[in-house]
């Protein structure tokens, strides 16, 4: 069997002293590990220090740029992207060892299955598993687009899924929850008002319900017990609140011109 390709993974941090040690040590065994953190004032540059990571700080210029500024300083062929509170499973370890040994020359990207544990539990279903996510890639062949802070990579060549599972230990409760959605809303609503999407009431009152429907029923997110109707119900007001900002900052903005 042939050797594998080099690999390196990419994070970006901010703050990540309770998540990122059990990140690191999940993925211990690539070739390079790049950390570009936004100024954290935390222990998280500590800890990567202690991994032997290559870290470097500067400004948080959003979530699309910084990670392609992670992904352009690797010095490896392929580049394994993962956030803090992501963890790769031993399943998936050897699987990506083994699939890059084998396949490696052929292939230009992976997606991965991504299972999130939320609430006391691992969600099975509401959209949120399996949450496919293209994070192994050749680096000449991808980056990260999409829209911030919703991002993803585009990439042009031939993928293949792989069958393990990517852990997210996301939100810690419902609080961190509802900061998320509240930063992230915020950052949504200020990209689409500077791609000239203009507010609209029927998207405004129907969407949410739409959503709610889509996750709790269609989505079977009521199989996942209460946790699921947490989710459907946040995933309800982010998509209300994204709007609502929208109608806020246009608002606003036609005001300061009368």
């Amino acid at each position: 069997m042939a050797d594998r390709p080099r690999i390196t993974a990419c994070i970006i941090t901010l703050n990540e002293e309770a998540n990122i040690q059990e990140c690191l040590e999940s993925i211990k065994w690539v070739d390079e590990i790049v950390v570009i953190d936004s100024e954290s004032t935390d222990r998280t540059v500590e800890i990567c220090d202690r991994y032997g990571a290559r870290v470097e700080r500067r400004p948080f210029p959003g979530h699309i740029e910084q990670k392609n500024h992670a992904v352009r300083s690797a010095t490896s062929p392929w580049v394994l992207c993962i956030d803090a509170d992501e963890r790769l499973s031993p399943a998936l370890s050897t699987e990506i060892q083994r699939e890059l040994e084998t396949n490696g020359d052929t292939l230009d990207g992976y997606y991965m299955p991504r299972h999130t544990f939320y609430l006391g539990r691992w969600i099975d279903h509401g959209g949120w598993y399996p949450d496919y996510k293209l994070r192994l890639f050749k680096k000449e062949k991808g980056a990260w687009g999409g829209t911030n802070p919703h991002d993803r990579v585009v990439l042009e060549g031939e993928t293949r899924v792989l069958r393990s599972d990517l852990l997210h230990f996301t939100y810690r409760d419902i609080s961190h929850h509802v900061r998320t959605i509240n930063s992230f809303t915020t950052i949504m609503a200020e990209e689409r008002h500077r791609q000239g999407r203009r507010f609209g009431l029927p998207v405004l009152v129907l969407k949410p319900f739409f959503k709610f429907f889509k996750m709790y029923v269609w989505q079977k997110g009521f199989l996942d017990g209460l946790p699921g109707f947490v989710i459907a119900v946040s995933g309800a007001y982010y998509v209300f609140l994204a709007d609502a900002k929208l109608w806020e900052i246009q608002r606003l903005g036609e005001r300061a011109k009368s």
